[in-house]
């Protein structure tokens, strides 16, 4: 099977308008015109830089909904991840997270560092910048094994704020 990664994921919500304005004001996606006439209570999102014709569809179940129990009570989706370029660009959006009050943990995966999030209906995402291949070293793939609490500064100095994340181990570069 020739699978290579998500194209896209499509969340129920209880409030339409309150997860669009979410998912476009702290994380910049964009709504895309392609909902079906006739067709109520959808939105599609586009991720900043994206090729994908969507990333995300929201469909409305009204506020009556309850919230997920996945993980607790329930199977389910745990969460979701979103790959950003660069280590600054995952700090802004810990701050943009935080500002919203979405920003519930960050940690370090040896070799992905990322920031945990949960939209206004708690469901859960992760946004992650990945050490590129050539930057790979063997401290960073035995730390795979561990999680450990994110240090985003000394991470910006060990790498580069601007180095872009890469396709790490699955594919080097």
């Amino acid at each position: 099977m020739g699978i290579h990664r998500l194209n896209h994921a499509v969340l129920y919500v209880s409030d339409l308008a309150r997860s669009v304005a979410f998912y476009r004001d702290v994380l910049g996606f964009r709504a895309v015109a392609m909902t079906p006439d006739g067709f109520r209570g959808a939105t599609f999102l586009q991720a900043p830089d994206s090729t994908n014709d969507h990333d995300l569809g929201l469909f409305e179940i009204g506020a009556g909904a309850g919230r997920s129990t996945a993980g607790r009570s329930t199977v389910g989706l745990y969460h979701l991840a979103w790959e950003v370029d660069t280590l600054d660009e995952l700090a802004a959006t810990a701050e943009r997270l935080a500002a919203a009050g979405a920003l519930v943990g960050t940690s370090d995966h040896g070799t992905t560092k990322s920031l945990y999030g949960k939209d206004p209906d708690g469901l859960e995402f992760e946004i992650v910048w990945l050490i590129p291949a050539d930057l790979l070293d063997d401290s960073a793939l035995a730390a795979r094994k561990q999680i450990t609490r994110l240090d985003l500064d000394a991470e910006r100095q060990r790498y580069g704020g601007q180095t872009k994340g890469g396709v790490g181990i699955s594919v080097p570069a």
